[in-house]
Parts: C-alpha cells; structure tokens; sequence
C-alpha cells in the first residue's frame, strides 16, 4: 500500500476550473465515503482551500488509485475525465510525502509561507477522521506533516511577515483606499477566513466591521471577540447575509469568504455603494458576483488578480531554508518507513528459520530417541545459537540498508532467496501533471511502475516542479 496524491492547485489550473472541482465543508464527508468505497482506495482525505483541491489516499496500486480517485472528482466536478486532468498533478510514494511536507510548510501556497494551511490540513484530517477514512498510515503522515510545519514556521522565519492570502488582498484595499484606519468594514463569512479578515482589520485600525453571516450565533461570535481583541478602538456587530444591501451603503471595504457553492453577494446588492469602494473575493467558487466590477467606484480585488500580482515574488533565504528543511524531514520520514516496512520479512525470515529447526530437531527424536534429556537440551540450544548468529548481521543490515533510497531492493531479496513473501510494485518517485496523467489512466490498471509516467528516471526527492 502506498500514498498517492491528486490535485489541482493555483498552480496547475485556471480560478474557474478551481471552481468547479472545490468542495464544500457539506460534501467533503459524501465525497470521502464515495472513494474509500473504491476497489483500490483504504484510506482517504480531502483538503479543499481557496486555492487548491488535493485527495491524499493509500491505495493499493498505483493506476487503479487514479483511475478511482479521478473518477470521483470528475463525476462530482460535472468537467470530462480528460478536460480535468489536464490540470491534474499526481505524486506517488515518496513524492507523495515530499508534497505533504512541503504544503504544510506554507511552500507551496500562493502567498508562500502563509501558515493557514496548518489549520486547513488539521481541519481536513479531523473531517476524514470522523468520517472513519483515515487509517494508520494517514493518521502518521498527516501528524507527521503537521509536525513539519511547524517545526518549518518556527525555525525558518519563512512566516515573519505574517502574509497570507487575506493580507495581501487587504494590502490591495489599503492603495485604492489609501489607508484601513477609520474605516467602515463588511465581512460576509464567520469561519476561518473571516476571523483572519476581521483579525488584519482590527490591527490595521478599521473603526467599525459588520459580519455577516448565514448563521446568526457564529456571527455574533466573531463580533463579540472582535470587540473584546480591540479593547473599544474598533466597533463589531453582526448579521444575516441577506441584509448585506442594508448594510454595505455605509461601508468602504467588503471582504467575502464564504466557502459556499455558488454566488453569495449579486450586484444588485451592493447598487448602493458610494465609490471609491473594494470588494475583496476570496472565495472559491467565487462569492461575489463579476457584474459587481462594473459598478462604478468599485474595485473588486480576487484570487485572480492575487495570482497574478503574487506570481513574480521571489524566494528568499527563509524559502530556501525551509525547503532544505522539509527535504531532510521527507527523507527521515521515508527511512524510517523503509524501515518499518522491512520488519515483516525480518520476522518471515526468522520464522523461517525456526520452522526449520524446529522440523530437524523432531527428525532428531525420531531417529535417537535414547537420548538423554540433558544432551538433547544442549544440542537444541547450540543448534538455535548457530542459527540466531547466522540471522544476526543479515537482519541488521537489511534493517539499516532499507533505510536507504532503494532500501526495499534488500528486503526484495531475502522474500524471493528464501521464499518469504510476495514481491511489492515499485514506486512511482516523481511527480507526473497533465497529459502524463492521461497517459497513466490509459495504461492497464493492474500495470506496475518501473519508472515515473512519461518515462523519466526516478528523481532523487525535490519540491513539485
């Protein structure tokens, strides 16, 4: 069983195809039930962000894995098998953990070192958890990854700024604006995003925030910290979103990060807005609607616009840093799994041994059964050191060669010599994108993998490229 991931991220695919295959916090738990229900899925989990979609899954063979993962989210996408995996990114194995790692160091974000997928990959855990999909290999990898993450915030600095997609967005507001301070705010959506929009809001001075929000009491909440965190320099309340037209003619800034399915805020809502005004979406699918852009004195400021803006930023020293960080993490992870692994045929291998004695010690008492108890006794315990020191230095070593890149070839060798086990399907090392993905649904599903899809040699462990 190996770990295989799927996904299209800013990276790889266009806002609006994003938008499309994004799932809601209500059909994460129907979408994950729907896969792990597949021939060759027994773990799964799902993360879907405002700008990526990725299923982490251990399957039990890499072919049939994408086939039914692929499958699931293009039936719920509602986009053809081959128009989505166009934009598809795949990792297998070690690549597989390797991408985790580096998701959850904030490196393969938009805003690079953001530290809210911290929280969006330990919320996707807890959803898969409760949905019984995780296992013990995701349940390790995913403590693991959160492991790393952290360990990369705190050590690195990659995090000093504090970025994250809704500061920038709010930086944008702040140069049409001019500044936050004394502004008057509207925030439509209490989760994750909004408390992070009202927290950038309240530092930046904003003199009065409204959330809104299809849940009155989390509303109410989200104002009431706001007002407890500000210490009476910046006036909260709450609402419906369905009073958003009453609201918004007295406000400059409107931030929407709903995580729903489909349109929250139309333009007819805000027809009463006086310009200079923003509208930040964060939202994916989109929450605002695009009309609102022709409204005169209104800037919408979205994802799009965020990718373009943030595309050209260069990586600093941090960023190398904590590449060179999550890379040694990856590689102690993996040996000690490699290592792990090989502890069946060890045991095999000893069991074996003793099945052997145990046979040629009962020929013994059949051939010589006068012999005395304390001779007998004595020959069965040097029989059994001979053979414990004959296994002693081939079972280390295999133990620590496993530990290597291609520490599973030594195992492989003692199943096949001695006959212990079945051979495993080798990995898949690299990652694969687009038309490879095609190509790898094509092949046959019980196919196995000598060398990455698009026949590339096996790559030593890198960041997706």
């Amino acid at each position: 069983m190996s770990v295989l991931v799927v996904g299209l991220s800013h990276r790889s695919a266009p806002v609006d195809v994003l938008e499309k295959v994004a799932v809601s916090a209500d059909d994460v738990p129907k979408l994950l039930d729907e896969m792990v229900r597949r021939a060759h899925i027994s773990e799964v989990t799902l993360l879907s962000t405002c700008n990526r979609v990725e299923v982490y899954a251990v399957v039990d063979a890499f072919h049939g894995g994408l086939a039914d993962v692929s499958d699931v989210l293009s039936r719920h996408s509602g986009l053809p098998l081959g128009e989505l995996t166009e934009h598809f990114f795949v990792h297998y194995a070690a690549s597989a953990v390797q991408h985790l790692f580096s998701v959850a160091a904030g490196l393969d974000s938009m805003v690079v070192g953001e530290s809210q997928i911290l929280g969006q990959l330990r919320a996707a855990y807890g959803v898969a958890d409760e949905a019984g999909t995780v296992g013990r290999t995701l349940h390790e990898l995913a403590q693991h990854a959160l492991r790393v993450g952290k360990r990369v915030h705190a050590s690195t600095g990659i995090d000093a700024a504090g970025a994250s997609v809704v500061s920038e967005a709010l930086a944008d507001a702040a140069e049409v604006l001019g500044e936050l301070e004394g502004r008057r705010a509207v925030i439509v959506g209490a989760g994750a995003m909004g408390a992070l929009a009202a927290a950038h809001l309240r530092r930046a001075g904003a003199a009065d925030i409204t959330v809104l929000n299809r849940s009155a009491e989390r509303g109410e909440r989200l104002a009431e910290k706001i007002v407890e965190s500000s210490a009476g320099g910046t006036r909260a309340r709450a609402g419906l979103i369905e009073s958003l037209p009453e609201v918004v003619g007295d406000a400059d800034l409107l931030v929407a990060c709903t995580g729903a399915i489909g349109t929250v805020v139309e333009r007819e809502m805000l027809a009463g807005v006086r310009g200079p005004f923003v509208v930040c979406d964060l939202g994916l699918p989109r929450d605002v609607d695009p009309a609102v852009a022709e409204l005169p004195g209104v800037t919408v400021v979205d994802l799009i616009a965020l990718q373009r803006r943030l595309a050209g930023r260069a990586d600093g020293g941090s960023v190398a840093a904590a590449r060179a960080l999550v890379a040694e993490e990856a590689q102690s992870y993996l040996a000690a799994q490699r290592s792990a692994e090989v502890t069946p045929t060890v045991t095999a291998l000893r069991r074996r041994a003793s099945e052997v004695v145990d046979a040629e010690l009962l020929r013994l008492d059949s051939r010589l059964p006068e012999l005395a108890d304390p001779v007998r006794d004595e020959f069965v315990r040097t029989v059994r050191r001979v053979v414990d020191k004959l296994l002693h230095t081939p079972t280390v070593q295999v133990k620590k060669l496993a530990e290597g890149p291609d520490g599973d070839s030594y195992a492989a060798a003692l199943r096949t010599l001695f006959e212990l086990d079945p051979g495993k399907p080798a990995a898949v090392a690299s990652p694969i994108h687009g038309a490879e993905v095609a190509a790898a649904l094509e092949a046959p599903l019980g196919a196995a993998r000598e060398a990455p899809v698009g026949g590339a040699p096996e790559a030593p462990l890198e960041g997706e490229r």
